[in-house]
């Protein structure tokens, strides 16, 4: 009996930590900083840690393995694989932890979460959550409000996103991306869920609210994906006896409140930009994706690495003025997959949403309770597996134009719904139940404790470098204090280029100051540089501070030689131009400066973003006039 009772603590508490975890990541930003992200590597170690412990409790303990489990093992394994040949260990070693984070949660909810009460508890928690998040967004459209109030403090959204709501996200793209995912659920559950009046009106304005919440995002590729989404709902609803009217009562109220906000958006005197800005700072994505489409064909099979996009993209950038900024992600989630996982990883990808929508088909008849000549019989089972199903469609739409499954928050309730969905098919067969005797108790038991392993050590070294970070990075400390907390950080992770980078440039600074001992600074500093450009080859910014330190120290063909690489590794980055120019400059070469510098200039208009050329030309303009024309 104390063996049971421990037992259903741990399964209530792998329940508890879900639940945390499915209502925190998107109260934080979406979890995207890397600090937040820590806070759910640590409790998927505890998730998984519960979970081994049921299997020391409870002798009869089972496992579920239906066919989409081998998919998400392959891809696991095959995330593995390619991390020990990718170029940047560090980049690609943290997509691996984030593979194994989405991979645990998989597995430990369709084997731990998979009772009726507790999808139905999971439901209603998303549900009420979308809710909250579209009402904050809503206030966000109605207002004008450039704040993004979370729990990890409070952030203001770049130019391109203003006026439009985003919830707790900076983006008001991801915060469509969540809420498409959620809001079939919540109509699917009013419709034809098994709910008392009471919990039916509020599913109903749940619904309501997040579809309001949706539209302000001014999101199209979230428009889209839910519009498929919704669109399959509805045409399946409206042919079951007995939900025919009330969802076209519900289809007119959506389509009003639509109408209405879209409307409050084009509305004067302050509002008249807000459709048009939005469509204009989403359309700058299309531009990304054929320099992309270029690196993929260059590395066909494999791709370019984990995570690697956003490094290797300066070698594929075009000389285009809006492509400047670091675009982190292609913007669409099916060819960053193949630009970093190759074909190889796409075909495993595909093949797992294909083996979870054959689950789909084939476990539908056996979650639906059948009509009778009176009425349709509603079920929590069927409209659970109607609207996460659904969320997921939609959500695979909108990754069309975004990249939605690379925001953690939205990444995690995709994998909760793919599990809780995908847990449905044991209804059609009960072949895919394993009790975990000798011998399958040794690979399950040893998977775990490795996993439980390596997570937990690169969750402690990642927690210690976190928190070196960030005092570092505090307003309003000394140069000395936030040198020592960067080598603290380097300490915990010494694989991570940029703060080796961070170091390097804290002692250029010093050196720069011109005090006794500069020079020796300087190579302390290049030594630096040296290590962030070995860890990683594709970053410019420490090669083109190598040229800056051996020209601070006179040493010019030396630092030629860097600013040659940099160029080399970003042919058409506008800093990079910048920062060749300024060398040019200081070896006193006016006509290949003034070359550099007008490159630049025409990469980047922007006085405010890229003040070098505007300064440095005037400098040589005011050269050329004291000497006249002579």
């Amino acid at each position: 009996m104390d063996r049971e009772r421990i037992d259903s603590w741990c399964e209530h508490a792998i329940l508890g930590l879900v639940l945390l975890m499915l209502v925190l990541t998107p109260l934080a930003i979406g979890t995207v900083r890397e600090q937040d992200f820590v806070v759910v590597q640590w409790m998927t170690v505890a998730i998984l840690a519960l979970w081994l412990v049921r299997f020391f409790l409870n002798p009869k303990h089972r496992l579920l393995w239906v066919p989409l489990s081998w998919a998400v093992l392959a891809f696991a394994l095959y995330a593995a694989v390619r991390y020990w040949t990718a170029d940047v260990e560090f980049l690609a070693r943290q997509e691996l932890i984030r593979v194994l984070v989405y991979t645990a949660i998989f597995f430990a909810v369709i084997n731990n979460l998979h009772r009726q009460e507790t999808t139905q508890i999971l439901g209603v928690t998303l549900i009420a959550l979308a809710m909250l998040l579209s009402v904050y967004a809503i206030f966000q459209f109605l207002t004008a409000s450039d704040e993004v109030l979370s729990l990890v403090g409070e952030f203001f959204k770049p130019p391109g996103y203003r006026k439009r709501g985003s919830g707790t996200f900076i983006s008001p793209n991801n915060l469509a991306g969540y809420l498409e995912m959620v809001l079939p659920l919540a109509i699917a559950f009013t419709l034809t869920g098994r709910f008392t009046p009471v919990q039916k009106i509020f599913l109903g304005y749940a619904s309501l609210v997040i579809f309001a919440g949706i539209t302000v995002t001014i999101s199209r590729g979230g428009w889209l994906g839910t519009a498929v989404g919704l669109g399959v709902l509805f045409l399946y609803v409206v042919r079951q006896r007995d939900y025919w009217k009330r969802s076209l009562v519900v289809l007119v109220v959506l389509s009003g409140v639509f109408i209405f906000f879209f409307l409050k958006a084009v509305m004067p005197p302050n509002r008249v930009e807000r459709i048009d800005q939005a469509f204009a700072v989403e359309d700058v994505r299309y531009k990304l994706w054929a320099p992309a489409y270029e690196m993929w064909k260059d590395h066909l099979w494999f791709g370019v690495g984990p995570n690697h996009f956003d490094d290797r993209f300066r070698q594929y950038r075009p000389p285009d003025s809006e492509v400047q900024a670091r675009p982190d992600r292609v913007h669409n989630d099916y060819l960053n997959t193949l630009v970093d996982w190759g074909v190889i990883g796409a075909v495993l990808v595909l093949a797992a949403w294909i083996i979870f929508y054959i689950q789909v088909f084939r476990s539908w008849r056996f979650v639906r309770r059948a009509q009778n000549d009176l009425a349709a019989k509603r079920s929590n089972k069927s409209a659970f597996v109607l609207g996460g199903s659904l969320g997921l469609l939609a959500i695979l739409v909108h990754s069309f134009f975004d990249f939605n499954m690379h925001v953690p928050s939205n990444a995690i309730l995709a994998v909760v719904l793919l599990a809780l969905v995908g847990a449905h098919y044991r209804f059609a067969t009960e072949r895919h139940w394993h009790t975990v005797r000798l011998p399958l108790r040794i690979p399950v038991v040893t998977a775990l404790a490795i996993l439980i392993s390596y997570l937990g050590w690169q969750s402690w070294q990642r927690s210690f470098e976190s928190r070196a970070l960030v005092r570092a990075n505090e307003p309003k400390v000394s140069a000395a204090f936030r040198l020592a907390q960067l080598k603290r950080a380097m300490a915990a992770e010494p694989k991570n280029f940029e703060t080796a980078y961070q170091i390097g440039e804290e002692i250029r600074l010093e050196s720069w100051e011109g005090s006794d001992g500069y020079a020796d600074l300087a190579r302390d500093a290049i030594e630096w540089f040296k290590r962030s450009a070995a860890l990683n080859p594709y970053n410019p910014h420490a090669m083109l501070r190598l040229g800056m330190c051996y020209d601070w120290i006179g040493e010019y063909s030396t630092a030629a030689t860097w600013f040659d690489r940099a160029q080399a590794v970003d042919p058409n980055g506008y800093l990079t131009r910048a920062y060749i120019g300024w060398h040019h400059f200081e070896i006193k070469d006016f006509a290949k400066a003034r070359y550099w510098f007008e490159s630049s200039r025409m990469l980047l208009w922007d006085a405010t973003a890229n003040p070098m050329p505007y300064s440095y030309l005037k400098l040589i303009e005011e050269r050329e006039k004291a000497r006249g024309p002579g």
